[in-house]
């Protein structure tokens, strides 16, 4: 069992669900991503989901687009960004997994590039353009080596495919919340809590809903419907003012606006979660 898989066992365990926020790797620079990933650890986050930099995204919105840039202006590679994990993951009480083109994981060669981002302390890999007709090479690794790999399904994806893509995933399935781009919304569509709901009840993994969500009210709606919830858009803009302003008080207010989402993900549940906040604090 991969680290991921732990974690939603004793969160289902003791009825908690997990908020798992995304933070592009070098953006502003290496060392804020270490700071970030230990403040939002230190916030409650259950787990935490890295951007490894790619230059053609293909679901991200302009938010992410735009830090992916700035990340690989600053010439940070997905190398850099595992030595960066490597250093920090050893120092968070949280599991950590990664976004990744397959073309990165591709281009390294995917027995290597399992083995690098195990030894960093990667627990997971969310590759969000390999077809799962074609993640079986990638998938066995990924179980060799106790390495989760998620693969997303969207409201477009029929129930026969979205079945099949449960059966590939290990750790959790990552429910895309809205047809389009990542990026923040004021409205998400109603139907899915729904959608959600329907898609667990075919499958024993944990579900995670992504894109979209960036308010504590989509938190406290969609709490009940799924395992996890995963924040990134709303992150990555407070992230691009740390370029140019203060890094503290960026690093500061990202943390506040962490720790609102996770009080209201445990208002929504059983009401334990301030004991997990709380040790995810002592635990820094």
């Amino acid at each position: 069992m991969s680290a991921v898989d732990l974690l939603f066992a004793q969160l289902r365990k003791s009825g908690r669900k997990a908020l798992m926020p995304f933070i592009t790797a070098g953006d502003p620079d290496l060392a804020y991503t270490a700071d970030l990933l230990r403040e939002v650890a230190a916030r409650g986050a259950a787990l935490c989901e890295v951007g490894v930099p790619y230059s053609d995204p293909i679901a991200d919105g302009p938010v992410i687009q735009e830090s992916y840039t700035r990340a690989l202006n600053r010439k940070v590679t997905s190398t850099d960004v595992l030595q960066c994990l490597s250093e920090v993951a050893p120092k968070l009480a949280v599991p950590l997994v990664t976004m990744v083109s397959y073309a990165i994981v591709f281009r390294r060669g995917l027995e290597q590039f399992v083995a690098h981002a195990r030894r960093a302390g990667v627990a997971g890999l969310i590759v969000p353009d390999l077809p799962v007709e074609e993640s079986g090479p990638l998938a066995a690794i990924c179980r060799r080596s106790d390495v989760s790999l998620t693969h997303l399904i969207t409201p477009t994806t029929s129930w026969d495919r979205a079945r099949r893509i449960a059966e590939a995933s290990t750790g959790f399935i990552y429910y895309v919340s809205v047809t389009g781009i990542t990026g923040e919304r004021t409205e998400l569509p109603p139907e899915l809590a729904d959608n959600v709901a329907r898609l667990r009840e075919h499958t024993p993994l944990p579900v995670c809903i992504g894109f979209g969500i960036s308010r504590a009210e989509h938190v406290r709606r969609l709490a009940p419907a799924a395992d996890g919830l995963i924040v990134g858009s709303a992150i990555v803009r407070r992230m691009a003012e740390a370029a140019s302003g203060d890094r503290t008080r960026v690093l500061r207010q990202i943390g506040e606006f962490v720790g609102e989402l996770v009080a209201a993900l445990d208002a929504a549940g059983d009401g334990k979660g301030d004991a997990r906040t709380a040790a995810g604090r002592s635990a820094q």
